[in-house]
């Protein structure tokens, strides 16, 4: 296993978290983001790459491909590391140290299943091989037994990924977001929305 983590801790870390760990509150991940974005843009002026502060080099390379099977770029938009959700994790882990040891754990247990199944790390497993595990945690209650603690914590990644994508400037573009635009003037709910909501105005 190539992270930080023994086995005994990656068991132990799973065991006393459930597997979950707490999501940001919104404006929580919305500083990160912002956080993340800046430290991002500012490496890539200095033509390097970010540098994380709490992963390891080998978690910083899980978590970039774990990401992008969580959202994955397609048509409409660009995947989770186009959006910086690597370096807005990271960049969470940063300011709220509780949250480490679970997700750090997490991703030490990956690894742990990944060299149980096909004896090697996540990352340098093959495409199908990854997917065979993550079909296996991506459904809690679908999960077997002895992956319940995995599942769990898959959970709380996802919901994770999702927080930093949709909170980055990709992800409000993705959701069509038209707020923070000058309204000159008010004229009231457009009356197709009433009829659509069965009230009057």
């Amino acid at each position: 296993m190539s992270s930080d983590f023994t086995r005994r801790e990656v068991v132990g870390a799973l065991a006393a978290t459930a597997g979950a760990f707490l999501i940001p509150r919104p404006a929580q991940a919305t500083e990160a983001g912002r956080i993340a974005t800046h430290a991002r843009r500012l490496a890539a002026a200095a033509g390097a790459a970010y540098t994380p502060k709490v992963y390891s080099a080998h978690e910083w390379a899980t978590v970039q491909s774990l990401v992008d099977y969580v959202i994955p770029k397609d048509a409409r938009s660009g995947s989770a590391t186009d959006a910086a959700v690597p370096e807005f994790m990271d960049t969470m882990l940063d300011l709220e140290a509780s949250m480490r040891t679970a997700n750090r754990g997490g991703l030490a247990w990956i690894d742990h299943q990944c060299h149980l199944r096909f004896g090697r790390d996540f990352i340098d497993c093959a495409d199908a091989q990854r997917r065979q595990l993550l079909d296996d945690i991506a459904f809690p209650r679908r999960a077997r037994p002895e992956m319940a603690a995995g599942a769990s914590w898959f959970n709380s990644f996802r919901d994770f990924t999702a927080t930093g994508f949709f909170t980055s400037e990709l992800g409000v573009h993705d959701l069509g977001y038209q707020g923070n635009t000058v309204l000159p003037e008010w004229t009231g709910c457009p009356a197709e929305n009433y009829r659509r909501l069965g009230v009057t105005g």
